[in-house]
Formats: structure tokens, sequence, C-alpha cells
């Protein structure tokens, strides 16, 4: 038998979470109470193996908020989040005779601007990039008359690459620019408004035996949402780079984490940490400033993690990959918070930022009626504690004297008695 060791989970604050599999389910984790256990509460579709899970984005919104999601069949649907119906499904296939699984789409963005007013709330803009390179905008709009019916338009379509294939892309905070990259395809910034590729970055000299290393990019993201200029990215051959556009085309900052291939980051809030999955479960974050490791997040998943997700109010981080495990991880302690056990391998894990616990507000709610009831009630028989403590000693006081005076009693007949006996002693 191996050896194995317990972990103590303290728990999770409120939260709610969607993980998407590979089978294509949706499944919905909330963890309720200030330490709670995170448990499924609700599954979206039927297991089918060629409706996996690809990519997904949210815009969680607090009024009419939407779930973009790209299966492996070539659909892209766009979901409530908070119910799983689908408002609109359409296919990726641009080019006639292609299949689906010949030109997937490796990632998907879900754009949270406001568009133009002639639509209801539930229109969006989407974005969509295939691993041969065909990036496509549409704009799907739904008529507030007719709200079962959807406009679905192609606004801009272009090839992102000439050669190779796209493995992963990133759009930055203000939703201006993207970065794509890939195996074969170097790392490339594009200008969303005007579809214009702005910058592309210089592949790695040779080493000293002059061994070229091939570009592989697996996964990567900007380091702030204000900033467009520097993003980090993971590569197969288990580095991170990070590049600034504004410096030069090469690096500016490159380093080595374990030996297995980096597949997932994310960036933090504060605009110079990432935090960086690998294909053996290891999971660490870093300073992009110094390149310093940080540390490593304790309690080492047994998969490959496959995607990350950092809750943009509270200090948490959730990983989840082929072990079929959502984790979720507390950033400050990088302590295991606690793990759910999903059966399936999971793709993809996005976080809903405005779940609210009914419980806790509803007992909060209460707890400030009872204090306000508990003041009025004292403020109308005008008793006070203090005064009733006062009367206690009092009585106690009077009851002790009684007693005290039984005592002197007895002890002045014990003397007398003494002094008797010691007198007839005497005249004996």
């Amino acid at each position: 038998m191996p050896r194995t060791t317990t972990l103590e989970c303290p728990g999770c604050p409120p939260l709610r979470a969607l993980t998407f599999d590979s089978l294509g389910l949706i499944k919905v984790i909330e963890s309720r109470g200030e330490r709670g256990i995170p448990q499924v509460v609700e599954r979206w579709g039927d297991p089918d193996s060629s409706k996996c899970v690809l990519a997904a984005s949210i815009d969680d919104r607090k009024k009419d908020p939407l779930l973009a999601v790209a299966r492996k069949n070539g659909e892209v649907e766009v979901l409530n989040p908070l119910n799983g119906e689908i408002r609109v499904v359409f296919s990726n296939v641009v080019e006639d005779g292609v299949q689906p699984e010949d030109d997937a789409i490796a990632g998907l963005h879900l754009f949270k601007r406001e568009r133009s007013t002639g639509y209801s709330p539930l229109s969006c803009a989407l974005l969509t990039c295939t691993t041969k390179g065909n990036a496509s905008m549409r704009s799907i709009g739904v008529d507030k008359s007719m709200a079962d019916v959807a406009n679905i338009s192609v606004t801009k379509t272009w090839k992102v690459c000439g050669s190779g294939n796209v493995l992963c892309f990133k759009v930055d905070g203000s939703e201006n620019y993207a970065v794509f990259g890939g195996k074969g395809v170097e790392v490339n910034l594009w200008d969303l408004e005007s579809s214009t590729k702005i910058w592309t970055a210089k592949p790695p000299p040779k080493n000293s035996l002059g061994i070229f290393t091939p570009t592989w990019f697996t996964c990567t993201t900007f380091l702030s949402n204000d900033d467009h200029r520097k993003f980090a990215a993971g590569t197969n051959n288990h580095q991170v780079h990070l590049y600034d556009i504004s410096a030069q085309r090469r690096p500016v900052l490159s380093f080595d984490f374990r030996e297995t291939a980096i597949k997932a980051v994310t960036e933090d809030q504060d605009g110079h940490t990432i935090y960086i999955g690998n294909g053996s479960g290891d999971l660490a974050s870093f300073d992009m400033r110094t390149g310093k490791l940080l540390g490593c997040f304790i309690g080492k998943c047994s998969g490959s993690i496959r995607s990350m997700a950092r809750h943009p109010e509270l200090p948490v981080i959730t990983s989840c990959g082929l072990d079929s495990y959502l984790r979720l991880w507390d950033i400050n302690t990088r302590q295991l918070l606690s793990a759910v056990f999903l059966k399936q391998h999971l793709t993809n894990v996005v976080f809903d930022s405005n779940f609210v616990d009914k419980e806790i507000a509803a007992t909060a709610q209460n707890v400030d009626g009872i204090q306000t009831t508990e003041i009025q009630t004292e403020d109308e028989i005008g008793t006070l504690p203090v005064k009733r403590k006062k009367a206690s000693k009092e009585k106690r006081e009077k009851k002790k004297k009684p007693e005290e005076k039984e005592e002197s009693a007895v002890t002045k007949s014990k003397k007398k008695s003494r002094k008797h006996k010691r007198e007839n002693s005497d005249n004996a």
C-alpha cells in the first residue's frame, strides 16, 4: 500500500464556480456559510464526448449575465449562467468541407462592454479563434420584441498565422487587444478594432550547442488589466517568458519551472504576480518583477492542471485538470481550502463573482433586527443589570449577618463551660 497523508480542509468562503469537462457537462459548485464545504448543486447537459468543452468565457454582470461555451463538434452556445438556459447556438465552421475536429476552437472570449442599444441586454459580442488561426468576431443580437429570435452576424474575420497551430489566446482588460500563440506560432499582439497585427515576438537564439528550440506556447495572460504591453506566456518546454512590447521583441525575463509543460497561467490583481500550473500537477506563484518563486501551493494535484481562475474579490484561486478534482486554494497561505471530486476530466473553470449567500445575508439581517429590538425593550423597561447586581449583594450580606450572630453565641457558651471545668478542677 502506498503512503497517503490526509489534509484537513478548513472550508471555503461563500462562492460559486462553474466547471466544464470532457463529456460536455457543466456543473455548478457552491459553497455556503462562512466556512462551508463546496458541493455540486446543479448539472447541465447530457454526457457526450463529441460535445467536450474546449473553451469557456463568462460575463458575470449583475443583470442578465451570460456564459459562452465552445464545444468539440464546432458549436458555440450562449447560456444563462444562473439556470443553464441556452439562449443562442451556432456553428463556428467557416470553411466548407472542413470537419470541426480538424479545425477545433482554440479559444473564445465573451466581451463584457455594452454594445448598441437597439437590442436587449442579452446581446453580446464573441471572439473565437481556431487551431488553424481563423479568428472571427461575431455580434449576437436578440430583439426585444422577439426574445426567441437571435441575429448572428460575422463582423470581422482574419488570419492569425500562416502555419502552425494556435493553442492559446487572451484578450486584455480593455478588450481592445489580444495576444495569440501556439505550436510553431510566435506570440503576436493584435488590435481588435482594426484587426491588424501590431507586434510579433522574435524566436529565441540557438543555444551553445547550436540547437534551436522550436516554438511551442501553451498558455498566456496579461499581467494587468490596465496595461496591454506586458504579458506572460508558458511553453511546452517548462519555461515561462515575460514580454514587454515597448522594450524588445524577445523575452525580458525567462525562467524554468519543474520538468513538465506549463499548462495554465493566470494573473493576480496586483499586476506583478502570476500563478502557474504544469502537467505534473504543480501549482506555484511567481513575482514577475524579479522572476522569484514566491511559493508552491500545499497539496499537490495527482493529474495535469488544465485551467485556473482567480476570484476577483476573495483571496481564492481554483484549479482543475485531468485528476477530476476541483481544488480551491487560499492565496495568502497557499493552503488547500477544499477539493471536490467531479468524476470526469475537467477542461475549464470560471467564477461567478456576483454570487451572494442568501443564508448569511438573512442571518445578518436577523441579527440586526434582534439587536434593535433588545435596545428598545431595555429603554422601555429602564432596568440596568448593574443595579440588580448591587441588590443581590445586599441580600447576601443580610443573610450572612444572622449566621454570624448564631456562631458567636455558640462560641460564648463553649467558653463558659471550659471556665466551669477549670474552677471545679482547682477546688478539687
